[in-house]
């Protein structure tokens, strides 16, 4: 009978052993958590850490196998710039910091994050260019900016995360041309680049798209023919164009626009013949909060 007790004594203490272990995490991922916090006033968030606390018991924080895999720290009043030590959160898989108060530039560490599937900053005041190598994120899924202050370049690179399947930097400063790279991103379901200052015309290589639900390319200094390409996208159900600068629309005659939810255009031509079909809801034409950075 003793021993049956000491058996079980054992089996309990390995259980207790192996959920400590879980909650664990290492000193650098622990370090990297508390350089967040400080560095965007973690006293003031909505709801703050108890740093004496165990990390899984913080707010937003996920933990698996004594990694932390998800931070989710949505509208929570961040205040501040992003650490560099973010990067050693190497086994993040989701990190969600919308709709705060960030700002100064992204880390240049944040492509470190090779495991990361969802990125998700918008509704910011980052400003600064993306990363040139960006595209080292290979396991993003999702990648929502819009609304912050970016600007430079959208990275070439971009175009090597071929499992995006979202893709939104509108309301940003970006220039410069569309990469042809965009084309890579057979997976792609929404793309969003409204109201940038881009220019040049629409790389023929999006007609790769075929999987695209989703393109808004308002509000930018877009210029030249559309592509006929374009009409190979026979999965959209959104297409904004308006307010940029084309010379011609005529690439779009081929286009079933039977399928489309949302058609506009600056021709008045091709969106009275959508108006006999349906009636548009003009997402373009809605912005989003201005914010004045005094950065």
């Amino acid at each position: 009978m003793k021993n049956k007790y000491q058996h079980i004594t054992f089996l309990i203490c390995l259980f207790c052993l192996t959920i400590v272990r879980a909650e664990t995490v290492s000193p650098s991922e622990k370090d990297a958590l508390v350089d967040l916090f400080q560095s965007t006033n973690g006293a003031a968030w909505n709801t703050p850490w108890n740093l004496e606390e165990p990390i899984t018991t913080w707010n937003g924080i996920s933990v698996l196998n004594g990694h932390v895999v998800e931070i989710n720290l949505f509208n929570n009043n961040l205040q501040g710039q992003l650490p560099e030590s973010i990067g050693q959160l190497k086994y993040l898989k989701k990190l969600n910091l919308a709709f705060n108060n960030l700002t100064g530039v992204l880390p240049k560490d944040l492509v470190n994050l090779k495991r990361l599937k969802v990125l998700k900053l918008e509704m910011n005041r980052i400003k600064g260019n993306l990363p040139l190598a960006i595209g080292q994120l290979t396991e993003l899924e999702e990648l929502s900016l819009f609304n912050n202050f970016l600007s430079g370049p959208i990275p070439e690179s971009i175009g090597d995360i071929q499992k995006l399947r979202i893709l939104n930097l509108s309301s940003n400063n970006f220039k410069g041309i569309i990469p042809n790279s965009l084309g890579k991103l057979k997976d792609l379901k929404s793309l969003g680049l409204f109201e940038n200052s881009l220019e040049g015309e629409i790389p023929k290589e999006m007609g790769n798209l075929t999987k695209l639900e989703e393109l808004v390319l308002s509000n930018n200094q877009l210029n030249g023919d559309i592509p006929e390409e374009v009409n190979q996208m026979a999965s959209l159900r959104i297409l904004q164009l308006q307010h940029n600068r084309f010379r011609s629309f005529d690439g779009l005659k081929k286009m079933n626009t039977k399928s489309l939810l949302v058609f506009d255009t600056d021709s008045e031509k091709y969106n009275m013949d959508f108006k006999t079909l349906a009636v548009p809801t003009r997402m373009a034409d809605t912005k989003f909060e201005d914010i004045d950075d005094n950065e």
